[in-house]
């Protein structure tokens, strides 16, 4: 058995190994124990606190503690070993290089819960909508920056010369350049968006082709959800090349429809119609005062009436229009006064 374990692999014993293997599974264990003791013990604790930061503090520290508690277990396993420089130079960089991102990876965390706990809470009680449209460029470009920083800390601990990378770039950062020449545009665009702000979050809007309202809007891109529920990304660049209709900004919806009476209502029974279809735009909450209603006609296969009302801005259109046109029917059933189709009455005579 001793001499099982004072065999040689790759410069260690066996028993040097298992040496190692343990501490990495203490390491793991302690991980473990670390994230149960920061969710349950020091929770608790930072419940009973009349202070929601403790709280977030703790949720964010958990995975990310338990995580760095590993590494660092692995690190001192690896340093019980002998290795030649070389291997141990390459792994010292790369649990820096980890330490770091794990590092960016808490401050992102505790930055989100910061944003969601705080800024947007705040940003949804004052009554104007900048902030809201500002706050998930904010959210995006603070991550982005704090990712591209460490990345950069990390690469640097691990012995490479980013600066020196970047400078000899070259002809590869002209066609980079040239690469993210869309990239530019939709900022600018995004921009724009911003400064002469042709719609803003919760409006309908049509664009290139797209008709729905606007969720969120970004630097690069801005998504809008469709009547049928679906979700279109857009590069705002495209908000600049076309023509971008604001359906929500018109002050109100003009709806015009014409309902077809058979012959046989009697006068009274139109009357009774023009009067209905005016009360039940007029009772509607979605509808202004303004309604018009007019026997226009006498048709092929019908006596025609024109009814139009206008939906306020802001108002479910789709919604409203139901209502009204689900009233019409029941209204019309329960008096009588019934719809035309396209009918044709041949007359016989005698010979």
């Amino acid at each position: 058995m001793y001499e099982m374990l004072t065999k040689e692999y790759y410069g260690n014993t066996l028993k040097e190994w298992l040496i190692a293997l343990a501490i990495v599974v203490g390491a793991a264990l302690a991980g473990k124990i670390a994230y149960w003791i920061l969710s349950g013990i020091v929770k608790r604790a930072t419940a009973k606190t009349k202070t929601r930061i403790d709280d977030l503090i703790v949720d964010m520290a958990e995975e990310p503690l338990a995580l760095v508690v590993t590494i660092f277990g692995l690190w001192y396993a690896v340093g019980t070993l002998h290795l030649s420089e070389g291997v141990r130079g390459w792994l010292d960089g790369g649990v820096q290089f980890v330490v770091v991102l794990v590092g960016a990876w808490l401050v992102t965390r505790l930055f989100d819960a910061l944003f969601k706990e705080y800024l947007i809470p705040l940003a949804e009680k004052s009554e104007t909508d900048l902030d809201d449209q500002l706050l998930p460029i904010v959210r995006r470009g603070t991550k982005f920056i704090v990712w591209a920083m460490a990345i950069i800390m990390a690469l640097n601990n691990a012995g490479y010369n980013v600066g020196a990378a970047l400078a000899g770039l070259g002809i590869g950062g002209l066609a980079l350049a040239m690469a993210s020449k869309d990239t530019v545009a939709n900022m600018f665009g995004g921009l724009t968006i911003f400064m002469d702000g042709p719609f803003k979050l919760n409006d309908r809007v049509k664009v290139a082709g797209f008709d729905g309202k606007v969720t969120e809007i970004g630097l690069r891109s801005t998504r809008l959800e469709t009547l049928e529920g679906r979700k279109v990304t857009i590069p705002n660049a495209k908000f600049s090349e076309n023509a971008v209709e604001n359906v929500s900004a018109e002050p109100s919806r003009k709806v015009v429809s014409t309902l077809g009476l058979v012959y046989d209502t009697k006068p009274d029974q139109m009357k009774d119609a023009l009067a209905t279809l005016k009360q039940i735009a007029d009772d509607h909450e979605e509808t202004e005062e303004k309604v018009l209603v007019a026997f226009t006609e006498f048709a092929d296969s019908s006596m025609n009436l024109l009814f139009i009302y206008y939906i306020k801005a802001g108002a479910d259109i789709l919604q409203t229009q139901t209502d009204i046109n689900l009233a019409i029917l029941e209204t019309f059933t329960e008096k009588g006064l019934d719809m035309a189709y396209p009918t044709q009455t041949i007359l016989t005579q005698a010979v």
